[in-house]
């Protein structure tokens, strides 16, 4: 049985790749954490793996806003073959594989334009800015997952607890249309809510202020994610802040940390696929 491979994308500021691939590996999957630039130099190519996946982290330090310049660093650069790197990405997904990104990741596809890509032109149509708070956000939220959605990273999952940490974590849309057809195509697959699953826009359940309360968009094909909440940050009860009191108040609990779920599922799926 072939293995399922996952490419961890680091360099320019992206400092949370040693978790995702810890997160990928204890889902069963190879990763490889490989430098953007050699991907540019085709010392590697993405082809071989069946997944990409874009970490958190704070590429280029946010200037010009979150995410934007290694957004259009990796929409415009020119490999070395004179193939656009975005194009690559295109015959990658043309080939039914997928791609994650996680906080500043998601900030990388929506503004190279992968999500949620509606009109099917790459342009950007949604964005990701500053959080309401005006602040920094580090806290722990619930998040509901949109039901009878595409995406296999999100199968079997109704309420799940994950750490938040951004600056700039605000989902706002280009126009109602653009709108209209994420909540018709159920794009928009994970939302802020309180403890007991009531969707909610109020402070602090909903940390950022994002429209729609999204947390997380995903693509028409399901074959795309990008979350704000970080999911390698609690593969293990123990990255719960909580996790003595839950422990006493269950001794049964399980020790795997809710958002690894994510990372197995999307594993399983693919490993179903390859049989």
């Amino acid at each position: 049985m072939s293995r399922v491979k996952t490419l961890i994308i680091t360099g320019f500021g992206i400092n949370c790749e040693v978790e995702t691939a810890a997160a990928f590996k204890l889902a069963g999957a190879e990763a490889d954490i490989i430098h953007l630039n050699d991907i540019f130099l085709r010392k590697y190519s993405i082809h071989k793996y069946d997944i990409i996946t874009f970490p958190g982290g704070f590429s280029f330090g946010d200037d010009l806003g979150s995410g934007k310049v290694l957004a259009n660093k990796m929409k415009y650069k020119h490999l070395v073959s004179g193939k656009l790197f975005l194009d690559e990405l295109m015959d990658f997904l043309f080939d039914g594989k997928y791609i994650l990104g996680i906080c500043n990741g998601f900030q990388f596809l929506v503004k190279m334009g992968l999500l949620p890509n509606i009109n099917g032109d790459l342009s950007q149509e949604v964005s990701l800015t500053h959080n309401d708070s005006a602040r920094f956000e580090d806290r722990w939220v619930y998040c509901k997952v949109t039901q009878n959605l595409k995406s296999p990273f999100l199968r079997d999952i109704d309420v799940i607890y994950l750490p938040v940490r951004h600056g700039e974590g605000k989902l706002v849309i280009k126009n109602e249309r653009i709108k209209i057809e994420i909540l018709h195509n159920n794009l928009n697959c994970m939302s802020y809510c309180s403890n007991d699953g009531i969707i909610t826009s109020e402070y602090p359940h909903n940390p950022n202020g994002s429209e729609l309360n999204c947390a997380a968009l995903t693509s028409t094909s399901g074959q795309i994610l990008g979350m704000m909440p970080h999911p390698e940050a609690y593969t293990s009860l123990y990255n719960n802040p909580n996790w003595a009191q839950w422990k006493r108040k269950d001794p049964e609990i399980s020790e795997e940390g809710e958002g690894l779920k994510i990372f197995r599922n999307i594993v399983e799926h693919i490993k179903y696929k390859k049989d």
